[in-house]
């Protein structure tokens, strides 16, 4: 039997699941998501186990969608084995790593190579880099009116250290001609069904050649686990999981525009909506473009809605915010329903393109209902929103968080 999210915190709360939650954390939310989900996607929420998974909260089966959960996120890394999983096909093969191949042609490349993992691993320099990834629909759940997809919660996401090789490398083999424009991306996953589209996306040459953009094979220290892409994948530092082609096969050195129903119409957002520094313009249309970078967001990973505090009692929240890669010069928090607000104390810098935890000690000196919320900015000066910037795919929701608490005797 598939545990319940009514049965889970039943449970939990017996001792019978094994889980120890702070008393403060003990909520429905804590476990499947924020309260102002879809309630039926709340009422019907699971934990299930994918192989070589933690128990995460199922979004879909075909495909395989699964968000982690929130208290995950308290780490620096996000372990892999509680990594959320993220499919838009439902055929997925398991790769067999000796007789993978990756091939780079394209009538943009002078040159049409292969290359198996070991060459990978013995012919091109090995870097590491702290990046988060997360999905361009992460809290698309949260969009009021809601849209259509999947109901993300905050769990579409993860933070790891991603080691391979950069792309650049790799396509200089293949001697890209004048004329390169894009790069086509295709993995091993397909459709199973003739109808449906293969997922293949591209990005434009610029970001296929810069030092930070990886193939990598190695994840948190171990290679990639199946369902986050092996044997390798592409690493995308900044910008939104889109790109981060899984089992990557294939790259295609493109002097086109790459089509496709994954770049159009797919994964579009609405023109001058949005603060993107990065754009990827040889895609644009008059109404709409790619999305590319994250906007700057933060997230409580120690709180959730309609928890208790004792008055007078000290406490710490904590959270971890992030951007596209400009870096971050604050995260502000405010226990008055935005009142006032105060600095939080930011934990290591772990790179420009990783999550940054944060904390903030905090005592109630009054009863009653209170709001806590947390804002980050990062340094060229974007902040978040207090208003849902609406478009149709539901994406870059980085509305500042709310946190409905009560402060008891």
């Amino acid at each position: 039997m598939k545990p319940s999210r009514r049965g889970f915190l039943q449970s939990a709360a017996a001792g019978g699941a094994g889980l120890l939650l702070p008393r403060h954390l003990f909520a429905a939310n804590a476990i499947f998501g924020p309260s102002d989900l879809p309630q039926g996607f709340l009422d019907t929420a699971t934990l299930e186990n994918l192989p070589g998974k933690m128990p995460l909260i199922r979004k879909s089966f075909r495909p395989p969608n699964f968000e982690t959960p929130l208290s995950y996120f308290e780490q620096a890394f996000t372990p892999n084995n509680a990594f959320f999983v993220r499919y838009h096909v439902a055929d997925i093969p398991q790769v067999d790593a000796e007789s993978w191949r990756l091939t780079i042609a394209g009538d943009a490349a002078t040159k049409s190579i292969e290359l198996s993992l070991n060459d990978l691993k013995t012919q091109f320099e090995q870097v590491e880099i702290n990046a988060l990834c997360m999905c361009s629909g992460n809290r698309r759940g949260l969009f009021q009116p809601h849209v259509a997809g999947v109901q993300w919660g905050h769990g579409a996401m993860g933070n790891a250290r991603w080691k391979g090789v950069r792309l650049k490398d790799l396509l200089a083999r293949a001697e890209p001609q004048k004329s390169a424009l894009e790069v086509g991306l295709n993995g091993a996953d397909r459709a199973v069904i003739d109808s449906a589209p293969d997922y293949v996306k591209s990005i434009p040459i610029w970001k296929a050649l810069d030092e930070n953009t990886l193939i990598a094979f190695e994840m948190n220290g171990e290679p990639l686990p199946h369902w986050n892409g092996f044997p390798v994948r592409l690493v995308v530092p900044g910008w939104t999981a889109t790109y981060w082609m899984k089992h990557l096969t294939s790259l295609n050195i493109s002097s086109k525009p790459v089509e496709g129903f994954w770049m159009k119409p797919g994964y579009r957002i609405p023109k001058g909506k949005f603060p993107l520094v990065q754009r990827f313009v040889t895609q644009d249309t008059e109404a709409n473009t790619p999305i590319t970078e994250m906007v700057v967001n933060s997230l409580f990973t120690n709180l959730v809605d309609n928890a208790n505090f004792q008055l007078g009692a000290a406490t710490v929240a904590r959270g971890v915010a992030w951007d596209g890669g400009y870096g971050l010069a604050a995260v502000e928090v405010s226990i008055d329903n935005g009142e006032s607000w105060r600095p939080a104390q930011f934990g290591p810098d772990l790179g420009k393109f990783s999550w940054r935890q944060w904390s903030y000690p905090m005592q109630f000196d009054k009863p009653g209902q209170q709001v806590l919320m947390a804002r980050a900015t990062n340094r060229i000066g974007a902040t978040q929103t207090f208003d849902l910037i609406a478009n149709p795919a539901g994406y870059h929701h980085n509305v500042v968080q709310r946190i409905n608490i009560k402060v008891v005797t």
